[in-house]
């Protein structure tokens, strides 16, 4: 085989493996399995992402707003608190990901016909952005929270 054939095949391959890895990266599930909060720089990263971005609904120690499963007089529910009070560990991953990417919407992370306040951050925040808040937000759980939270995420993905 001459130099120019063994260059061009060589070419294709690359075209063809470069092909592979953005259709696999399109086909699979966006994120990890499970957010782990074990990771303590992207906890750091979280923390400072959350109070720049999350903090002022949501309270800088995640506490949420008061009354928080009140409604508003505009008919709203005040922003809800992160920690383990809350609802936030009831969701699997991939859900809470959703929800910080989108908002809440109605008929997939939200009741039919419910208005929320919660801005959508696609384009705000990027994908390891989103998973640093994330892992931020968890790591302030307790360990049987943080347990519970992860069997809802795996049975999700089943």
């Amino acid at each position: 085989m001459t130099r120019r054939k063994k260059l061009v095949f060589g070419m294709v391959g690359v075209v063809i493996i470069g092909a592979a890895a953005v259709l696999y990266s399109t086909t699979r599930p966006s994120g990890p399995a499970f957010i782990d909060p074990a990771d303590q720089s992207l906890v750091m990263q979280g923390k400072a992402i959350y109070a720049n971005n999350c903090a002022a609904c949501h309270g800088e120690a995640l506490q949420g707003q008061p009354n928080w499963r009140e409604r508003m007089s505009n008919g709203r529910l005040p922003a809800p608190p992160h920690d383990k009070s809350g609802h936030t560990w009831h969701h699997p991953d991939a859900m809470l990901v959703d929800m910080v990417k989108n908002g809440l919407v109605p008929g997939k992370t939200a009741p039919p016909g419910y208005v929320s306040d919660m801005p959508a951050y696609r384009d705000i925040l990027s994908d390891q952005e989103t998973i640093a808040v994330l892992t931020y937000i968890k790591s302030t759980w307790p360990p049987k929270v943080l347990e519970a939270q992860k069997e809802v995420t795996l049975q999700r993905q089943n």
